[in-house]
């Protein structure tokens, strides 16, 4: 096991570099920084050019990411245009999207597990049929459509919830924007775990624990539910990364001052600073959560092992 992470860790290296270079040069191509700075109106070749000096946009990028990817090391993203510290806006941002993001993973983990083991379990049933076609509903609407229907229906209409999120942005005002977050991640995983529960229902190694005797919860819950979750893990686990990334559009609707805020900002006012260093701690997630995921292979299905 040990053996395996350390190899595992040594291939995230040139992953981390080669994603972090190609988001370098693809915000770099956006436009020129110094013109979205100075905003409508346009700055005289004199203060255009102290700003490139200023924040080393006048070198090669080349120089540039090499630069930036020193500072990283050292802890330090960079400076926004406005000023700001980008790792300031992290710590106010990331705390809150981290919370949205754990919302929506457990109404992944909770109803889409538990509708999946149901409906697996009830092949043919017209439980399973209804399941079936809410989720495909629920995966062809988009998600901006989602947040706003919840946001006019919960907030507007009836009053249960704050249409826009407070600054703080406590757990229980996340409750919404979390299932309008995960509801297109919840269908899938509902539609997942449906399938493997119902392929591996017919499992030789099943039909043995049912013809031993022993109880019903426990074929499910330590045969055959262990053994179905391992696609339904991966697919979570690298939903993390997308849910946080990904939380642009229903931070928007809720007015959330996350993440997604933060790169929406960024790109808007063409702040390289701010944009790369948000997606450059957003592909750390990503990879830590895949070295999770394959370790809790091991957990899940004991005949998994890692030289």
């Amino acid at each position: 096991m040990g053996r395996y992470v350390i190899r595992r860790l040594l291939q995230m290296i040139p992953v981390f570099f080669g994603a972090t270079l190609l988001i370098f040069l693809m915000v770099h191509v956006m436009g020129d920084p110094v013109a979205g700075l100075c905003g409508e109106r346009r700055c005289d070749p004199a203060t255009a050019a102290r700003l490139r000096r200023e924040f080393g946009l006048d070198r090669p990028v080349w120089q540039q990411y090499l630069a930036y990817m020193g500072h990283v090391f050292t802890g330090d993203f960079g400076t926004a245009f406005n000023g700001q510290r980008v790792t300031e806006l992290m710590g106010t941002a990331f705390p809150i999207t981290i919370r949205l993001t754990l919302v929506a993973i457990a109404f992944e983990i909770v109803i889409g597990i538990a509708l999946g083991v149901l409906t697996g379990l009830r092949r043919g049933h017209p439980m399973d049929t209804s399941v079936l076609l809410l989720t495909l509903v629920v995966i062809s609407v988009p998600t901006f459509v989602t947040g706003l229907l919840l946001q006019l229906l919960f907030g507007v209409r009836w009053g249960v919830i704050r249409p826009s999120v407070s600054p703080q942005a406590a757990l229980g005002e996340l409750i919404v924007p979390g299932l309008v977050l995960a509801s297109v991640s919840l269908a899938y995983v509902t539609r997942l775990t449906r399938t493997t529960i119902a392929e591996n229902k017919r499992s030789d190694y099943v039909r043995t624990a049912i013809a031993k005797g022993l109880p019903r919860r426990r074929v499910i819950t330590r045969h055959l539910l262990r053994n179905s979750l391992i696609p339904v893990v991966t697919f979570i686990g690298t939903d993390i990364g997308s849910l946080m990334g990904g939380a642009i559009v229903t931070e928007r609707i809720f007015n959330i001052h996350g993440v997604g805020y933060q790169l929406y900002q960024g790109i808007l006012r063409q702040n390289t600073q701010t944009v790369v260093g948000f997606v450059t701690v957003l592909v750390l997630v990503f990879l830590i959560a895949n070295l999770l995921v394959d370790l809790l292979y091991a957990v899940l299905d004991p005949r998994i092992r890692y030289a």
